[in-house]
């Protein structure tokens, strides 16, 4: 009799999308197909697609932005390299530290992991600093607690600084007609 071996348990992680070049609603339809694609992993939850206004280099086109929900058996590292190989496929050159971007992926949450790492942090450092992260994010787990700041998604989204308008674009995609 062979010995069965059992899948390790998906982790749940929250990835957030962004773009503002070329036709930036099918970029993020082909980075959700990537997201699905990756190794051990499928897609969970989508927000709606975000129209946002650039922050910190503002001479940029809009940007759409938006958070899918990922079940993974990748641990944070390897996720975080197929996140930068998609990138890398799609185009993303790293010009302009906050400039203009084909694509970015960010790894926002990995469960409920705390990770100070010399290629990530999780949580992500700047999320209750960003609403067109938080409102994306709101619409898929807006009772998320943060594990360092120990408040949900949605406290995040009401204490919110920033200034920057959010407008949508378009309704989330059904997850198996992205493209």
């Amino acid at each position: 009799m062979s010995k069965l071996t059992t899948a390790r348990k998906p982790s749940r992680a929250i990835i957030a999308l962004g773009t503002n070049l070329g036709d930036r609603a099918l970029a993020l339809k082909r980075a959700l197909d990537a997201l699905d694609h990756l190794p051990c992993s499928r897609l969970g939850a989508l927000s709606a697609f975000y129209e946002t206004q650039p922050r910190i280099v503002e001479d940029q086109p809009l940007f759409l932005n938006a958070c899918a929900e990922l079940f993974t058996e990748l641990a944070p590292l390897d996720l975080l390299d197929g996140l930068l190989a998609i990138e890398r496929a799609m185009g993303r050159v790293r010009l302009q530290p906050k400039g203009p971007r084909a694509i970015d992926l960010d790894l926002l949450f990995y469960e409920d992991q705390i990770l100070d790492h010399a290629r990530l942090t999780l949580p992500h450092p700047a999320i209750a600093e960003r609403a067109f992260v938080l409102v994306p994010l709101c619409d898929i787990a807006s009772d998320l607690t943060h594990p360092v700041l120990g408040v949900s998604a949605q406290n995040l989204l009401e204490g919110c600084d920033d200034a920057g308008w959010v407008r949508v674009f378009e309704e989330a995609p059904a997850l198996k007609v992205l493209l």
